[in-house]
C-alpha cells in the first residue's frame, strides 16, 4: 500500500497495527480506466473480494480520490456505494456484513475493526464529511442501522437554523453489542463493553462503557455491565 494511503487511513481512525498486519493489493485489472485516472484506489488483502455485482455497482458513478480497503472475503455483501469524491472506506480482516448495506459520501469515513459480525441487513450510511468508527469486537444483530446524519434537513422555520445532524461522527468502542434493530445515529460515542439494547435509538449521545442502555432515546438501565457472545448460563 502506498504511504500516503497508509496516512488517509490513519487519519481516518484506523489503526497502524491494524494496516501493518496486513499485506494489502491495490486492484488494477478488475477496475475501469477512468476509476484510476481519477485517483480512485481499492486495496484487497490476500482472500478478501468483493461480490462481482457489488465491484460493478462502486463503479456506476464517476468519483475522485475515493480510497477504500477490503480485509475480508465479503461474499455476502449487498452494497458498497461511494457517493462522492474523497470518500474513505475500510473493512478489516473478520469483518462479516450479511446482506449488509454500506454508504460513504464525500469527505467522509467508514473505518471497521475486525472482527465485526453483524448478523443480517446492517446498514452504514456516512456523509457530508461525517465518519463511523468502530474498534474490534462488535456483535450486530439483524436490522442494525448507524448513520452520520437523517439524509434530508431538517430547519427551525424562525432561524433557518439546521436541527438535525450534519455531517457527524460516529465512534464504537470495543466489544459493542448491538442488538436486533438498534439506531446509532448523529454525533455519538458507544463506550467500551456497552450493550444497546433492541429497536432503542442512540441520538446524539455518549453511552458509558459497560452499561445497557435501551429506549428512543436511549437511557441507561444497567451499570457495570459484562456481556459474551456465549450463549450461556
Amino acid at each position: 500500500m502506498e504511504q500516503h494511503h497508509r496516512d488517509r487511513f490513519r487519519s481516518a481512525g484506523v489503526e497502524g497495527e491494524t494496516l501493518d498486519a496486513v499485506t494489502w493489493h491495490r486492484q488494477v485489472d478488475t477496475m475501469p480506466g477512468w476509476w484510476h485516472e481519477h485517483g480512485n484506489a481499492l486495496y484487497l488483502a490476500d482472500g478478501a473480494s468483493l461480490p462481482d455485482k457489488v465491484l460493478a455497482e462502486l463503479t456506476v458513478f464517476p468519483v475522485s480520490d475515493a480510497l477504500l480497503a477490503i480485509g475480508a472475503p465479503m461474499d455476502w455483501l449487498t452494497s458498497l456505494l461511494v457517493g462522492g469524491d474523497r470518500a474513505t472506506v475500510f473493512l478489516d480482516r473478520r469483518v462479516v456484513l450479511t446482506a449488509g448495506e454500506v454508504y460513504c459520501g464525500a469527505d467522509s469515513q467508514i473505518v471497521l475493526h475486525g472482527p465485526v459480525v453483524a448478523t443480517r441487513s446492517a446498514v452504514l450510511d456516512a456523509r457530508n464529511g461525517g465518519s463511523i468508527v468502530a474498534q474490534a469486537d462488535q456483535l450486530w444483530a439483524a436490522g442494525v442501522y448507524v448513520a452520520t446524519d437523517d439524509m434530508h434537513r431538517l430547519a427551525d422555520r424562525r432561524t433557518g437554523e439546521r436541527l438535525n445532524p450534519f455531517g457527524a461522527h460516529i465512534r464504537l468502542g470495543r466489544h459493542v453489542w448491538l442488538c436486533r434493530d438498534a439506531v446509532v445515529t448523529g454525533h455519538a460515542d458507544v463506550g467500551d463493553g456497552a450493550v444497546v439494547g433492541m429497536r432503542s435509538m442512540v441520538r446524539g449521545q455518549k453511552v458509558p462503557p459497560h452499561t445497557a442502555v435501551a429506549g428512543a432515546p436511549a437511557r441507561v438501565v444497567r451499570e457495570d455491565v459484562e456481556w459474551s457472545s456465549d450463549d450461556l448460563p
